[in-house]
């Protein structure tokens, strides 16, 4: 018996690694571009107070921050055909996961925005430049790394969420487990095997998160020190 699941587990391993690296990991990845992208867009627009577009922006955050992903899930793909509307399973999915974790990243974002000091928005605007060009070469860069540990939970968090594409038939990380737990009846061991896999990747993006904060944090001095010498100098 023993040696039986240990040849399953074995065997099932770089299947199910396949699974993550093919599926799970591309689903992830683009997923999450979309919901920067649309995260940024929601964060601006709140942030510049324009009324009816602010009210729209926080509607929708309010909306999928407060509905369940996988509801979002089967509405995008099971309901949407009704209206006419015909996805695949991995564009329903790219589209669930990224307008959802977009309601999370725009929070995110607008928070970084907000902890920008004024004195900075002020004195572009003195300096003539306008609203893009504010946001794009005094704000947002500025905001970037305060938003970066928030935002990079939201990827980790948003890879275990991909496992709920398996329940439309995307052949994922989740999805090979159950067929192979299926045909061999080792559901205990197969499934701690797939949580070891979702561990292991976990655990390689938190490594990177960590790494890549200390990076910015002393590429982040090097620019203060800089700034400050060339005032020094100045005097």
């Amino acid at each position: 018996m023993t040696d039986r699941l240990t040849d399953i587990l074995i065997s099932s391993f770089p299947q199910m690694l396949l699974a993550a690296i093919k599926m799970s990991i591309p689903l992830t990845v683009i997923s999450f571009l979309l919901g920067m992208a649309l995260a940024l867009l929601l964060a601006i627009v709140q942030v510049a107070d324009i009324k009816i577009l602010k009210q729209i922006s926080q509607i929708y955050i309010w909306i999928f921050r407060g509905t369940p992903l996988l509801v979002q899930l089967y509405i995008i793909f099971h309901g949407l055909p009704q209206l006419g509307i015909v996805l695949g399973a991995f564009p329903s999915a790219v589209i669930a996961f990224g307008m959802n974790v977009a309601a999370y990243n725009a929070e995110a974002i607008r928070a970084a925005i907000l902890a920008v000091p004024t004195g900075q928005t002020e004195a572009s605007y003195l300096i003539g430049l306008n609203y893009p060009q504010l946001m794009l070469r005094v704000v947002l860069p500025q905001a970037f790394p305060i938003s970066f540990p928030s935002l990079f939970n939201n990827l980790i968090s948003l890879l275990k969420d991909t496992s709920l594409a398996s329940c439309i038939t995307i052949p994922e990380l989740l999805a090979k487990t159950q067929k192979i737990a299926g045909r061999t009846f080792d559901y205990l061991p197969m499934f701690c095997e797939a949580a070891v896999i979702y561990l292991m990747i976990c655990t390689l993006l938190t490594w990177l998160q960590g790494f890549l904060e200390k990076k910015m944090a002393w590429e982040t001095k090097k620019v203060r020190t800089g700034r400050h010498m060339r005032l020094k100098a100045g005097t």
